[in-house]
């Protein structure tokens, strides 16, 4: 197969061989015509394949307030009302974010003293379901804090046992008031299974650098730079830019990845400083279509533009680090190893109709066709593979 004058991201043009699955070889066009753009896949660094309610009838969000906490209440009240299994909302949302590109991708599982393992077996059961069309990363996620729920502690640590990838966290001091209480199990758990960590810190203020700084320093003492990952930072937008600066150097030095998803109403870390002091920052989607936000498509395009809009991003250099962060950046973060459109790599790749990389995040075109190991999976938008 040749794929003929294809744009890649860096605004070279090819004819693009692919053989056995791979990419054979990138050669001079040999036609002028114009060809596609060719995207390697898109990579969704945060999701929530357990919350989601897709193919459910619409479900009102029935927060009482604004809080995480009052999140968590109401998402109980939904959990218990669900007509369908997490197996088969989760299945849906995987079915149309690769349609849209999206190969790879961290989904953060719930996991407290009420639901047990539950959710963690439902996606371990998507991710089989799905092996040979996306790449599945399992955090076991504390939704419920650890002390508000007694035994979650235990569970992660059983969790990680039976093949959740990364443990995760929940606002140390916002939720359960206890910085150490909440991050020393964490740690010792991802230490004595060599996993990662990757925590949601949605606190603000003083108070969420504190934490960071907190964490920045267990990932120094356990020696694991570069498996570290603080979702939402929400903390580092609501301080004064000198506070920011320092921090962004501590969590460089300690190689620790910052996750936005260009929050509505939270205050954004501001990427570009956070990139400048040598800081990862990647992307995710976060909630689709759940208890705790009624929007999302998991389209990570669409999420690169959300990024991009929500960081007043108006040069194409910008949007090219929006772009960044939902592929390469994620990639790193991830681990994915043999990522990118390159000679000998896999034929992954994802077509959209766009003469820039800037043009493809700020118009964020439907999906052309999406290619997974040479083959074609979705056309137009539409998942076209088998299971």
């Amino acid at each position: 197969m040749i794929i003929k004058n294809a744009t890649l991201a860096d605004g070279s043009r090819h004819d693009v061989e692919i053989e056995d699955g791979r990419v054979a070889a990138l050669l001079p066009p040999t036609t002028s015509e114009p060809g596609v753009m060719l995207l390697p896949p898109l990579v969704d660094g945060h999701i929530h394949l357990d919350k989601t309610l897709l193919g459910l009838p619409w479900v009102p969000n029935q927060a009482a307030g604004n809080t995480v906490s009052d999140r968590i209440e109401a998402e109980r009240k939904v959990r218990a009302a669900r007509t369908l299994p997490e197996t088969e909302t989760g299945a849906n949302l995987v079915k149309q974010v690769v349609a849209t590109g999206t190969l790879h991708m961290r989904s953060h599982v719930d996991i407290d003293n009420q639901l047990g393992l539950k959710n963690l077996h439902a996606v371990l059961a998507i991710r089989e379901r799905f092996r040979d069309l996306v790449t599945i990363q399992i955090v076991a996620f504390p939704q419920s804090g650890l002390l508000r729920s007694p035994g979650t502690a235990e569970l992660l640590d059983e969790a990680v046992a039976q093949g959740a990838d990364l443990v995760g966290g929940l606002d140390p001091v916002g939720i359960d008031g206890d910085l150490a209480g909440h991050l020393d199990p964490i740690f010792e758990i991802a230490a004595r299974h060599g996993v990662g960590i990757d925590i949601h810190l949605h606190d603000g203020g003083e108070s969420g650098i504190a934490q960071m700084l907190a964490i920045a320093e267990r990932t120094r003492a356990n020696g694991l730079k570069g498996k570290v990952a603080i979702s939402h930072a929400f903390a580092l937008g609501s301080v004064p830019t000198d506070l920011t600066a320092r921090t962004a150097d501590t969590l460089a030095e300690a190689g620790i990845a910052i996750m936005s998803h260009g929050p509505g109403a939270g205050t954004m870390p501001p990427l570009p400083l956070l990139r400048a002091h040598g800081v990862e920052v990647f992307g995710g989607s976060d909630n689709i279509r759940d208890a705790w936000s009624p929007f999302g498509n998991g389209d990570m395009l669409d999420r690169a533009m959300l990024i991009g809009y929500r960081g007043n991003f108006r040069h194409d250099h910008e949007l090219k680090l929006a772009y960044e962060m939902v592929t390469e950046a994620a990639a790193r973060v991830l681990g994915l190893p043999d990522y990118g459109i390159k000679v000998g790599g896999p034929a992954d790749l994802v077509a959209v109709e766009a003469e820039t990389l800037a043009e493809a995040v700020a118009a964020r075109p439907r999906r052309k066709w999406v290619m997974k190991a040479g083959r074609v999976v979705a056309w137009d938008g539409v998942l076209t593979a088998a299971e």
